[in-house]
């Protein structure tokens, strides 16, 4: 038989087309996940309804949601990036899913790219989201969009750094365990929902160098008080971003 008489040509796809279809498969079994949607999309918009709603603690000055609004967007990178992705993905290569994938013909780092794509995705949908539900709170932001682009993207790459490697690194249960755990504790002491000046001075210079610290007050200082690009928290979130994505990279383990 010839060549060229199988139709359609047999290979693989070209390497866009395959990166294109995994994001698209990534972001629909994130959306379909119900615990995954409770975590990155029904908790962020109940805790800014809740604290925007009802005066529980002190934000100063202000309209509370003003306040909120920059924190609750930081906790749903942090939500997505971090504890889903670390999840799912830690449980992926449990069940050999990512062995799997990786004998095919999508590149790993490709695979890992639709991974980061995906996360892209599915904030822009908890961004939008939660913007109309800060506006309904009243919520009035200033600043550079701009400025808010670059925190979020380099947020999203200190984030998706430190899941993955928490992820390629520990069992599954482990895992599950320890995401949670920290998104709980950088939830309270991470300038989300309260203040950092109501912490100690000590303490308050620790958890400043924290990403979820560094981009929830970079997004709060461009968005309520309409300040210029941080550079302080984006050079916080660009080496966390280094050294999680480096790590990952180092230690992942597929098997």
């Amino acid at each position: 038989m010839s060549a060229g008489t199988y139709a359609p040509r047999p290979g693989a796809a070209p390497l866009s087309r395959m990166i294109a279809a995994q994001t698209a498969l990534e972001t629909r079994m994130l959306l379909r996940n119900g615990e995954q949607l409770l975590l990155t999309v029904i908790i962020p918009a109940l805790l800014l309804v809740l604290f925007g709603s009802v005066d529980i603690v002190d934000t100063g000055a202000g309209d509370p949601v003003d306040f909120l609004a920059p924190g609750i967007l930081a906790l749903a990178v942090m939500s997505t990036a971090f504890t889903g992705q670390a999840i799912g993905t830690g449980f992926e290569r449990r069940y050999g899913v990512l062995k799997r994938l990786g004998a095919s013909p999508l590149p790993r780092w490709a695979l890992m790219t639709s991974k980061t794509l995906s996360v892209l995705v599915t904030e822009v949908l908890q961004v939008v989201l939660l913007t109309v539900i800060a506006f309904a709170l009243g919520w009035s932001p200033h600043g550079n969009p701009l400025a808010v682009l670059l925190l979020l993207v380099l947020g999203t790459a200190a984030f998706s750094g430190l899941g993955l490697l928490m992820a390629g690194t520990l069992k599954a249960e482990a895992t599950l365990a320890a995401a949670n755990l920290v998104f709980l504790l950088l939830l309270v002491g991470g300038g989300v929902i309260v203040p950092m000046d109501k912490f100690p001075d000590a303490v308050a210079t620790v958890l400043g160098l924290l990403p979820i610290a560094a981009l929830s007050d970079g997004l709060r200082d461009v968005l309520q008080h309409g300040a210029g690009v941080p550079w302080g928290d984006l050079g916080i979130l660009a080496v966390w971003s280094v050294l999680g994505l480096g790590a990952a990279a180092r230690f992942f383990r597929w098997e």
